[in-house]
C-alpha cells in the first residue's frame, strides 16, 4: 500500500505541475490547450541541456521552454485575440511535432545523473499551496481572479487585463515546462518520442475536476497517478485485458468532461477582451 501511494505521488507530480499551469491561465480567462506540446518540447530541451551541462540547467531550460510557449500563446490569444482553442491546439501540435523531429538524435541515450524524483514532488506540492495562497491571499491573486471573472470591471479599476493574462500564461507555461522536464530528467531519465503519453490532456481535464482550485488539484493528480500505477502493477495478475488498465485514466478523463457542467468555470474563460467593447 505504501509503495502504491509513493508511486502515485511520483507519477502524479507532472500531472499536478501541468494542471497548476493550466489552472493559472484559465483563472485569468485564457484556455491553454497547448499543454501536451509544451510538455513534450520542454522534456526534450531539458534532456538535451542536461546531457551537455547539468540536470539543474536542464530543468531551468525546460521551464524556459514553457515560458516561451506561454508567451507565444499570449501573442495569439491576448494581443491578436485569436480563437483560444485553435491557438492552443496549434501550440500543442507544434510542440509535439518539433519534439518528435528534433529528438531523434537522443533516442536511447541515458541520462547519467537524474534529478531526485522526491525533491521535485515536494516542490510541486509546495507550488500548489503557494498558488492557493497567491490566488486568495494576495492583491495580484485578486487581480487575476477578477480578470477571469469580469475583465471589463477589472479594467475600469485600472487593472491591466492583457498584462495579467500574459503573466498567467507565462508563469503557467513555466509550470508546464517543469512538468515536461520532470519526465525526462527524473521520472524516466531519458528521451523517447511520445513520452508525455497524453498527460497534458489529463492535466486539462484535472483542472475541471478540481473546479479550478489548486488544493483540489493535488488530490486529483495523485488519483490519476494511482490509476497509472495500477495499470502497470495489476497487468498479468488479474484476468482483465491489459487494454482495460491502460484505458482507466482516460475513461476517468471522459467522465470528468461529461460532468463538467456541474462545475462553474471562470465567467470570462475563453472570451477575448478588447477595451471599449
Amino acid at each position: 500500500m505504501e509503495e502504491a501511494l509513493f508511486r502515485a505521488v511520483l507519477f502524479g507530480t507532472p500531472i499536478l505541475l501541468a494542471s497548476l499551469g493550466a489552472l493559472l491561465a484559465e483563472r485569468s480567462g485564457v484556455v491553454n490547450l497547448g499543454v501536451e506540446g509544451i510538455m513534450a518540447l520542454a522534456a526534450l530541451v531539458a534532456f538535451g541541456v542536461a546531457l551537455g551541462f547539468t540536470p539543474l540547467l536542464g530543468l531551468l531550460a525546460g521551464v524556459g521552454v514553457g515560458v516561451l510557449g506561454g508567451v507565444i500563446l499570449g501573442v495569439f490569444t491576448v494581443t491578436l485575440r485569436a480563437n483560444q482553442f485553435v491557438a492552443g491546439l496549434a501550440v500543442a501540435a507544434l510542440g509535439l511535432g518539433a519534439s518528435g523531429l528534433l529528438g531523434k538524435r537522443y533516442e536511447g541515450v541515458p541520462l547519467g545523473h537524474p534529478l531526485p524524483e522526491g525533491g521535485l514532488a515536494l516542490l510541486a506540492l509546495f507550488l500548489a499551496f503557494s498558488l492557493h495562497h497567491f490566488l486568495y491571499r494576495t492583491r495580484f491573486g485578486l487581480y487575476l481572479r477578477s480578470v477571469g471573472e469580469n475583465p471589463k470591471a477589472a479594467d475600469l479599476f485600472g487593472v491591466s487585463v492583457d498584462g495579467v493574462r500574459y503573466g498567467a500564461l507565462t508563469l503557467g507555461g513555466g509550470l508546464m515546462g517543469m512538468a515536461g522536464a520532470y519526465l525526462s530528467l527524473a521520472y524516466r531519465p531519458s528521451w523517447t518520442d511520445g513520452m508525455t503519453g497524453g498527460l497534458g490532456w489529463v492535466a486539462i481535464a484535472l483542472v475541471i475536476l478540481a473546479a479550478w482550485e489548486p488544493l483540489r488539484a493535488i488530490f486529483g493528480a495523485y488519483l490519476f497517478g494511482l490509476l497509472f500505477f495500477l495499470q502497470f502493477r495489476l497487468q498479468g495478475s488479474v484476468p482483465i485485458p491489459s487494454e482495460a488498465f491502460a484505458a482507466m485514466p482516460y475513461l476517468l478523463v471522459i467522465l470528468v468532461l461529461a460532468l463538467s457542467g456541474r462545475t462553474r468555470a471562470p465567467k470570462a474563460l475563453g472570451v477575448p477582451f478588447e477595451r471599449g467593447r
